[in-house]
């Protein structure tokens, strides 16, 4: 059992929402990011990105890949600790100098 932040009353760790007054006990923001549309492959798929914000949640990024249908879900989920998170922030930020090698 965890303790909520807003009502100090015990709350299953399965829980998203205190069942006694309904606060959050994980706050995050999430947001979809849709394929390149010439990329045929990846039509159907989106990519999720959850950033956790804190209380009960430790600070990650979840990334994942969902595939679109009648019942959607990840295919592919992977957490990133806040230095990797800025890591990958600065590598979708800077334009790359290194010229790519074909293999």
């Amino acid at each position: 059992m965890r303790t909520c932040g807003g009502c100090s009353g015990d709350v299953d760790a399965r829980f998203r929402f205190c069942p006694w007054c309904g606060a959050p006990q994980r706050l995050k923001l999430v947001e979809f990011f849709h394929p390149h549309p010439l990329v045929e492959s990846d039509q159907g798929k989106a990519l999720r990105v959850s950033r956790y914000l804190g209380g009960e949640a430790v600070l990650h990024v979840r990334l994942s890949v969902w595939s679109d249908g009648p019942a959607p879900r990840a295919e592919a989920a992977i957490s990133l600790d806040e230095e990797e998170a800025e890591r990958l922030t600065r590598f979708l930020a800077e334009p790359s100098t290194v010229q790519s090698t074909q293999a």
